[in-house]
């Protein structure tokens, strides 16, 4: 099982210069803040499937369940 904490550190491995916030209540549902310069003059989708990209197998596999996912450029 996953924990908000280690979704962090992928995350934050993914994108060096962001701001990266993830809460979970049972490690299966989670919410997510990622703020980067990444994402300027990106749309919205196109912020969160480099975030879905980073998350991988994890997605896929189920292992995270449910992601509700804010994206920002900083």
């Amino acid at each position: 099982m996953i924990t908000a904490e280690d979704l962090k550190k992928i995350l934050d491995a993914a994108f060096p210069d962001a701001t990266v916030n993830v809460q979970s209540n049972d490690n299966v549902h989670f919410n997510a803040t990622v703020k980067t310069a990444r994402f300027a003059n990106l749309s919205r989708v196109a912020q969160q499937q480099q975030v879905y990209a980073a998350l991988g197998d994890l997605i896929h596999n189920g292992t995270v369940h449910a992601l509700s996912l804010q994206t920002s450029a900083l």
